[in-house]
């Protein structure tokens, strides 16, 4: 089965062509470097989201948020914004601080605090802003050689679709890629990726890559899809919670080697308590530990674990807690069928917020009032 060659992104060579998706609350330092030493170091391991208006307010937890490992490169960042201006700001303080080296731009925010205010996943529809934006990005980006990349959905709902003319203004005005979440605002998380969408937008957009994301919960998953689509790479996201190992397991079917098995229970105890000291390491123990407990059930899945060790799992407080509680695992169990498949947030379709009048003007490129968030992470 054919897989996709080296990606060039900008001045970057993202081989094999995987890349970690953004994900709020997950992607920090930590996360990237286990998914790090599982896949590629050449593959793209992208930071939680960052708002424009918080980065150029320094909002002390923002400026935490965007660490890097020592050896991470190249040093990924996503970027929301609303505002030409304000995204003008943003990315050139990270030019003139050297805070990254690739900037990728979230316009998939399908969360409804977002979308009321015309922001994420709505303002493709608005094509003159969505150009403004990412031009604005490129341009300011360009004199550091810092490539710029557009991560979107295919619109609102079915009914007002965006992500033709999104690509092809994203090509237009200079990005160096464009990733497609084959789905709309309206589903979310839930139901199936419509895939032949990836197919389509890479039959609009000539000059760039076209990246798929949506539903690859496995190395045949992503290679299927492209397979299918013919995109030029993958962005995995929800299907690695839990599973850093399937970079490696990514990194061997996109290289032609075999797939390797996933790991017995005594090597996710392993992986967990790596987790654990990296999670502890850039957010101390209480906040490390704490952050780790909405991952065990991940970790955990499909395993022969029973509800009272998992429940412990779940209100683990210290380092030493986590390593007590791994002993207690049956290190010699297999990894399960039951791991495999969807996983993380899915929820319900749902109608999408909007402001009011938004669907009104597409070519209207007033910047929504009070979009611009002053939080990161989503």
């Amino acid at each position: 089965m054919a897989t996709p060659p080296a990606l060039r992104i900008g001045p970057f060579t993202v081989d094999p062509a995987v890349v970690l998706a953004p994900m709020a609350g997950i992607t920090n330092v930590a996360f990237r470097t286990l998914c790090r030493e599982y896949g590629s170091a050449t593959s793209l391991y992208v930071c939680e989201m960052i708002t424009t208006r918080a980065l150029v307010e320094r909002d002390p937890a923002t400026m935490h948020m965007i660490t890097f490992g020592p050896d991470e490169s190249p040093r990924s960042l996503q970027l929301y914004g609303v505002d030409p201006l304000t995204m003008g700001k943003a990315v050139q303080m990270i030019v003139d601080e050297d805070l990254a080296d690739h900037i990728d731009m979230n316009f998939g925010c399908p969360v409804p605090k977002v979308t009321r205010k015309g922001g994420g996943a709505a303002l493709p529809y608005k094509r003159k802003l969505f150009a403004d934006i990412v031009g604005t990005a490129v341009r300011t980006a360009a004199p550091a050689g810092i490539p710029v990349t557009v991560k979107f959905r295919i619109g609102i709902d079915d009914d007002h679709q965006t992500f033709i003319d999104a690509g092809r203004i994203a090509e237009a005005e200079g990005a160096m890629a464009v990733a497609l979440h084959a789905r709309t605002a309206a589903q979310r998380y839930s139901g199936a990726a419509d895939w032949t969408a990836i197919a389509r937008l890479k039959e609009a957009v000539q000059t760039i890559p076209v990246l798929g994301n949506g539903d690859i919960f496995s190395a045949q998953d992503a290679l299927d899809m492209v397979e299918k689509t013919g995109c030029d790479g993958v962005v995995v996201g929800r299907g690695c919670l839990g599973r850093p190992w399937l970079f490696r397991e990514l990194h061997a079917a996109f290289t032609g080697q075999p797939i390797p098995e996933g790991p017995n229970l005594g090597v996710v105890a392993d992986v967990l308590r790596r987790h654990a000291a990296l999670l502890v390491d850039h957010l101390g123990q209480d906040k490390g530990v704490r952050d780790l407990r909405k991952h065990m059930a991940w970790y955990l899945r499909g395993f022969p674990v029973g509800s009272e060790l998992r429940q412990r799992f779940a209100m683990v407080r210290t380092l030493d807690e986590v390593a007590a509680l791994t002993e207690e695992l049956d290190h010699d169990a297999p990894y399960p069928p039951g791991a495999e498949g969807p996983r993380g947030r899915q929820g319900s379709p749902a109608k999408v917020v909007l402001p009011e009048g938004w669907l009104d003007d597409p070519e209207d490129a007033a910047v929504p009032a009070g979009a611009e968030m002053w939080h990161s992470g989503g």
